[in-house]
């Protein structure tokens, strides 16, 4: 397993260094110009030639590129170029409250999704089954977004159970953290819960018929048993599998959810680097966010060996 997992990291190296280059040349082809941006209104040439210069923005894109690769292998991930700060430190401040969001949202999708692809499976045809069915397409439908904003005129505005925007860290008390999370978190789960109990409803359905599940039940077991130590771990793998691709979803989604939430989190800090040309910043967030997608991929990849015992041998 471990030669395994070597292997798989190994693998990674390369997609860290061709995603953030295709970054680096989908900013240069568009259009706008960072030193204008920060030469300010009414700039003189001279002014906008100096930031270039510095910058070193007259450079070509693989001469640029090579010299942040080279600065990233020393844990340099440069300065922003509106606030001058360092990449990671604007990156570190805002990481908990993305990572948050999109932790809760996964387990909020998770369980969701799997009690409502457990019932569902157990009598296939019923009425609670089609009732699933019909929710979750429902679910799959409805953008994140337009769902977020409901949440907030009917749990904020209207009864007023949740904050409607902002954020509070973990440190400062679980409740006022957990309040500030439910609305937005819910908003981003809908989608992969609805995802996650499709996909086990059709797993479990068929897992439920083989073979070992009858001898199972002809050995006397408890239905618990049979469900939980026989049919669900082996219906888990096609599950996980489909969860490792919604994380990255789920990260892509988290942009939109906090600027309707006003959460400070990674996603603003995208869109202000975008719309800013602030180069070093967006470059930083597609590292984080290419880490966070090829981690989650080598844990699914990792489970499958306690889910399915050929994969270690």
């Amino acid at each position: 397993m471990w030669l395994y997992t070597s292997q798989r990291l190994i693998a990674a190296v390369p997609l860290f260094l061709v995603v953030p280059f295709l970054i680096f040349l989908l900013i240069d082809l568009a259009p706008g110009d960072p030193a204008l941006v920060l030469a300010g209104d009414d700039p003189t040439p001279e002014r906008v030639a100096e930031i270039r210069e510095n910058l070193n923005l007259d450079s070509s894109v693989i001469a640029r590129y090579a010299e942040w690769v080279v600065n990233v292998v020393q844990g340099d991930l440069g300065l922003s170029l509106l606030s001058n700060q360092s990449v990671a430190d604007l990156i570190l401040r805002r990481m908990a409250t993305t990572l948050s969001l999109v932790v809760f949202a996964m387990v909020v999708a998770v369980v969701v999704g799997g009690v409502l692809g457990i019932v569902s499976s157990l009598r296939p045809g019923g009425w609670v089954d089609r009732a699933v069915n019909v929710a979750v397409s429902i679910a799959i439908a409805i953008p994140a977004f337009w769902f977020g904003l409901v949440l907030i005129a009917l749990f904020a505005v209207t009864a007023q159970i949740f904050p409607a925007f902002g954020y509070v860290p973990l440190s400062e008390g679980f409740i006022p953290w957990f309040q500030h999370l439910v609305l937005p978190g819910t908003a981003l789960a809908l989608l992969p819960a609805a995802e996650v109990a499709l996909q086990l409803r059709s797993s479990l359905g068929q897992v439920l018929k083989s073979d070992y599940i009858l001898n199972a039940e002809a050995r006397g077991l408890s239905p618990r048993s049979v469900m939980l130590k026989h049919g669900l771990k082996n219906a888990l793998i096609p599950v996980v599998t489909v969860l490792g691709f919604r994380v990255a979803e789920v990260l892509g989604g988290a942009v939109t959810i906090e600027i309707i939430y006003g959460m400070p989190g990674l996603g603003s800090l995208a869109v202000d680097s975008v719309l800013n040309h602030d180069i070093p910043v967006l470059l930083g967030f597609v590292l984080f966010t290419t880490f966070v997608v090829v981690m989650v991929n080598l844990l699914v990849d990792i489970s499958y060996g306690y889910f399915n015992p050929k994969v270690r041998a």
